[in-house]
């Protein structure tokens, strides 16, 4: 995903050092080139040999440094970072940065990378809130300078208040979401169902289905890094929805409904890749239990049917994207709703297939479009998020 791709992590003295290892290596996992650069306090820290065995590359502290192939080494990382995060950053880099100060390796090359660039500040809790500090963040944010908001848990000296740096998976989705992948959905608002809705029976009991949410929390996360504005309506999903999605959890199908007929007129692609329960309780004086708690008789009613109410309801412009689970005549029935419910595509979905459906991480699913079937081999969720989320972009 990353592949091709250089990110600079600059680590200044302070003992949340300790995280950037592990992300530095979450990095090259994905085939980034990861060059490290610290300040001379940071070194107290961590030593740099470890980021030198995880990356590859001489981790730089020294802008004077004449053990290397000579360059202008700070101009030349400049130019070769897609990115550069500045984490952890200390209050003292914070200010240095924020007044133009380039005095040592890391700051010089801040200064002179024109890339986007994302600060982790770490401190003690009154430091952070001192307002020299803030004014400094709140300078750097108008430059154009992305920040991390701190968490708020026990710090270095044993206080609880924030100032945290966040853990590294937190920093590594700030990496994602600005250089994994094009940004060719850029000003589009991307709506997706996902998950398993619920309807409650009683106190205790609900029918549902066997929906991880994992196919649509896929396709919220690719939509959002390509950088489309997502909003995520979910019933019960078994993954977490994904950072910087508007997430918004339902349980029934009426809720989920409501949520989306709401939000629907302003989206240009809505995708329901939920599973809706078909039908609910109709009454709760129609339930029926026997003494032995063993058996019970219910009068149900459909649910209403999202994806008809949106093509009933589609706007000049708007791309309608519905799946489709069916255990027999896969292709037909789910043809028949591209036409009965006004979609521009149909995801088709069989249960049979080994590897697709419900609760895995592949998909083998058939794309129905007006212009024919095409039929994608078993691939990661994410990997035909991708597909169907290029090919409704086409469509628009």
């Amino acid at each position: 995903m990353l592949t091709g791709k250089t990110v600079v992590l600059a680590v200044t003295g302070s003992i949340a050092a300790y995280k950037i290892p592990n992300l530095a290596r979450m990095l090259k996992k994905l085939g980034c080139n990861v060059q490290v650069l610290m300040t001379e306090n940071a070194a107290n820290f961590i030593n740099p040999i470890t980021f030198e065995s995880l990356t590859g590359n001489k981790c730089l502290i020294d802008t004077f440094d004449r053990n290397f192939k000579y360059s202008v080494e700070h101009v030349a990382l400049a130019k070769q970072a897609d990115l550069v995060m500045v984490a952890p950053a200390s209050a003292n880099v914070i200010g240095k940065i924020a007044c133009g100060i380039a005095d040592d390796m890391l700051t010089t090359t801040v200064m002179a990378c024109p890339c986007k660039k994302i600060i982790a500040p770490a401190m003690n809790h009154n430091m952070y809130h001192n307002p020299i500090v803030q004014d400094n963040i709140e300078k750097l944010k108008r430059f154009g300078y992305e920040i991390v908001e701190p968490d708020r848990g026990m710090l270095a000296n044993g206080d609880t208040g924030d100032g945290r740096m966040p853990e590294e998976e937190v920093l590594f989705d700030y990496i994602l979401k600005e250089i994994a992948k094009e940004k060719d959905l850029l000003g589009k608002k991307v709506l997706v169902t996902a998950g398993a809705t619920r309807e409650s029976l009683d106190p205790v009991r609900f029918i549902t289905n066997h929906s991880s949410g994992k196919m649509g929390t896929a396709i919220a996360k690719s939509a959002m890094l390509r950088g489309a504005e997502v909003t995520l309506v979910h019933g019960h999903i078994e993954v977490k929805a994904p950072r910087f999605v508007n997430a918004v959890s339902v349980t029934s199908a009426e809720e989920m409904f409501n949520e989306v007929a709401k939000l629907a007129p302003e989206q240009d692609i809505i995708i329901k890749a939920a599973a809706v329960a078909d039908y609910t309780p109709l009454s709760k004086s129609d339930q029926k239990i026997k003494k032995s708690d063993s058996e019970l008789t219910l009068t149900m009613t459909r649910t209403k049917d999202i994806l008809k109410y949106l093509g009933e309801n589609k706007r000049q412009g708007q791309i309608i994207c519905g799946f489709s689970m069916e255990t027999e005549k896969l292709l037909e029935n789910s043809s028949k709703k591209l036409e009965s419910k006004n979609c521009d595509m149909i995801c088709a979905n069989s249960l049979k297939t080994d590897g697709a459906g419900f609760g895995v991480d592949t998909n083998v699913l058939t794309i129905i479009t007006q212009q024919g079937n095409e039929e994608l081999p078993k691939m990661s969720k994410l990997e035909a998020a991708d597909i169907i989320l290029t090919k409704l972009k086409n469509l628009i």
